[in-house]
């Protein structure tokens, strides 16, 4: 099984024209995932790539059932898009805009607060089930089926650590990227419950970083619950100097999250593996699960 996404996901993608758009959109359909439809106000009853184009999220629903959204637009209109997908009732949307102003992303908290809809990112490199759905721009070349569930909040990373469960022989239930903006749709708690949940998933990997409260959010939840599965944090940023944005806005320390060092501990004490490195993820699984 998987989590948010499998193979019945169908996908429409929110600015499947441009540039970006166009060769995700191309690279997810080459995989063998479902894409029914693009949307682009006055680009309706065209093709693109050999899909349907449509004017609005809501046309292109009832047209093909899709039920996921990819938003691949730039980030003043992201916010916008992101809206119609979740007032359409989309049931699973994820955006890997970068830079999606926190204004806009309010607004889209506030509309999901009344909504079925899953928001996946912005700032994320998307969703991935091997063999069966890929939405975003996250790396399929070394993905392989599995057990092992991985949340993560960067994107070089994953695709590291994901490298390395394949080369063990270790494949992937589910690969979420959960974004690496201050403001988001789901977490790390989220991600722990559905594969709390999910039968076929028997470790779970965070891949975690500085900055906001998403790792002892996590922690709390572990000390919650008994959850039943190994899990592993692998947490960087412990060489990070105080106060600095490192490239996600997630990760600026002076939101309010402790240090590397404060989240490790958390964790920990939550009955979670720490993992030292990347290179050692795949190693402190094994280990967790002796344990377990």
């Amino acid at each position: 099984m998987s989590i948010f996404v499998d193979s019945d996901t169908r996908v429409i993608v929110q600015g499947m024209t441009g540039r970006a758009g166009t060769f995700y959109t191309d690279q997810a359909v080459r995989y063998g995932s479902t894409y029914v439809g693009g949307v682009r106000p006055g680009k309706g009853g065209t093709r693109h790539l050999d899909l349907p184009m449509f004017n609005s999220v809501k046309e292109a629903m009832d047209e093909t059932g899709a039920n996921a959204s990819l938003v691949i637009v730039p980030a003043p209109r992201a916010g916008d898009a992101m809206i119609e997908a979740i007032e359409a009732g989309i049931g699973v949307v994820v955006c890997v805009t970068e830079r999606v102003p926190q204004h806009d992303m309010s607004r889209v908290k506030q509309a999901l607060q009344n909504s079925d809809t899953i928001l996946i990112g912005p700032n994320s490199q998307g969703i991935l089930t091997p063999e069966q759905c890929k939405i975003g721009v996250m790396p399929t070349g070394n993905a392989t089926p599995g057990t092992v569930g991985i949340a993560s909040r960067s994107a070089s990373l994953t695709s590291e650590v994901l490298a390395q469960f394949s080369k063990a022989g270790m494949g992937q239930s589910t690969t979420v990227g959960v974004g690496g903006d201050a403001l988001h749709g789901v977490d790390f708690v989220e991600c722990l419950k559905r594969f709390k949940e999910d039968p076929e998933t028997e470790s779970v990997v965070l891949i975690g970083e500085i900055g906001g409260r998403a790792e002892e959010e996590a922690a709390d939840y572990l000390r919650s619950v008994d959850y039943g599965k190994p899990v592993v944090a692998l947490v960087v940023g412990r060489h990070a100097p105080q106060g600095r944005r490192m490239g996600h806005a997630g990760t600026l320390s002076v939101l309010g999250g402790g240090t590397a060092d404060e989240k490790i501990a958390s964790l920990t004490a939550a009955g979670a593996t720490i993992a030292k490195n990347a290179d050692d993820v795949v190693a402190a699984v094994k280990r967790a699960k002796t344990e377990t």
